[in-house]
């Protein structure tokens, strides 16, 4: 299928080409690629075969992660864009309402990605991307100090108590502060939420739950673990694992990002969970989009849906981190999170990042409307505000609220 489909993409670009209907050959044109350092170097190697095969140059221009969208942005009108990057669901709402990205239909090949990463790349019932992998959070902890998981948050609070009283650690469940994302799993465990979600049609901005009953409960569960001392106020990333490195915390929330950087470097035991009381973490999807202003869309579509998305190949690419890998692409596209691609995750062998996949088999994709930003920044302030105990929980989300159903007007 794979190569049928790209054989009539290059015999149409000839016969359309002789007719004046295309100025360019395909195996003239050039697909320009927008990616990370860590998806990068797998897309070089990918190019480079798919050169071989087709004859088609593939150029693949690195940007840090954070970088992209705002590029894209800037550039696409302009006609200097990539024809593909690599990016986060959560880019979909503001790049499509600006008219930056191309829809997708995957038709069969939907099949084979996870109903969650399509999910999250869909968007007012549009797909907009192909997904890649899925990353979300999960309860992390020391299983030399904690036998046995808590059920609760209530189990977590007392455990810590325990565990703080007996001198074993300075600190049992540290939390980064300030953080809507690393709270929101806290938050789903007592029964609130951020907005509505219904099954096929996504996020509802008019049902907004910050100031929901399960909401408040979850801040002043929190609001309590900092009066008491059983959470310190102003823990960023680098504080709260380097608590948990140092065995002065017991139990944290961090995602897969931390395995490589953080946990398997320390040689701290660890082990990883479902987040207690059956919070839901927020799903991130990593993906390819294709950018609505480039010239070469169809050939765009025919390298991620019959050559990335391909299972009959096998690439073999050195990644950042100085290790070579080789299989499927999209094997080597989720080496460092669960993938996205059924037949890629059916694959997975490291036990952590299965662990991580089934803490999130439950995980909802995070928002992705356009004006996220400010909601991410109103429900973080009121967090750190309970944090730094300047105002009460309840106070605290409501006027949080307040300010979001205001600017969602």
């Amino acid at each position: 299928m794979r190569n049928k489909f790209i054989a009539f993409l290059l015999i149409a670009a000839v016969v359309f080409g002789a007719l004046g209907m295309l100025n360019v050959r395909a195996q003239d044109a050039t697909l320009l690629i927008w990616a990370d350092d860590t998806r990068a170097p797998i897309l070089e190697a990918l190019g480079a075969k798919f050169k071989e095969e087709f004859g088609v140059d593939v150029k693949v221009q690195q940007l840090g992660f954070g970088d992209i969208r705002s590029q894209v942005k800037t550039a696409s009108p302009a006609g200097e864009g990539p024809d593909i990057f690599v990016g986060a669901h959560d880019w979909i709402g503001e790049l499509s309402k600006d008219g930056l990205l191309e829809p997708i239909d995957l038709g069969d090949l939907a099949q084979k990605f996870t109903e969650a990463s399509l999910n999250g790349f869909t968007y007012e019932g549009v797909l907009y991307g192909m997904p890649y992998a899925v990353e979300n959070v999960a309860f992390v902890y020391n299983p030399e100090i904690v036998k046995e998981v808590p059920k609760d948050f209530n189990e977590v609070r007392k455990l810590s108590e325990e565990l703080i009283k007996s001198g074993v650690v300075k600190y049992g469940f540290v939390r980064q502060s300030g953080d809507p994302y690393h709270f929101f799993p806290i938050q789903t465990a007592f029964g609130g939420y951020v907005f509505g979600y219904k099954e096929g049609v996504g996020y509802d901005a008019t049902d907004l739950g910050i100031d929901s009953e399960g909401s408040i409960a979850a801040l002043k569960w929190f609001e309590g673990m900092v009066k008491d001392g059983l959470q310190p106020a102003g823990v960023d990333y680098d504080v709260m694992h380097t608590l948990f490195t140092n065995k002065e915390a017991a139990m944290i929330i961090t995602g897969p990002w931390a395995l490589g950087d953080r946990l398997r470097p320390s040689g701290v035991p660890y082990a990883i969970a479902p987040i207690p009381g059956g919070g839901k973490p927020f799903l991130g999807v990593q993906g390819f989009m294709i950018n609505a202003f480039s010239k070469n869309k169809e050939l765009a579509k025919a390298f991620l849906f019959d050559f990335i998305a391909a299972e009959d190949i096998e690439v073999t690419a050195v990644g950042k981190d100085g290790v070579e890998r080789t299989g499927i692409p999209m094997v080597l596209f989720g080496f460092d999170r669960p993938s996205a691609f059924l037949p890629a995750l059916e694959k997975l062998e490291d036990p952590d990042l299965i662990a991580f996949g089934e803490a999130g088999k439950e995980g909802l994709a995070m928002p992705a409307i356009p004006e996220m930003a400010s909601v991410w920044q109103a429900w973080g302030n009121a967090i750190e505000a309970v944090a730094n105990q300047q105002v009460s929980a309840e106070e605290a989300f409501k006027t949080a609220a307040e300010q979001i159903r205001n600017l969602l007007k």
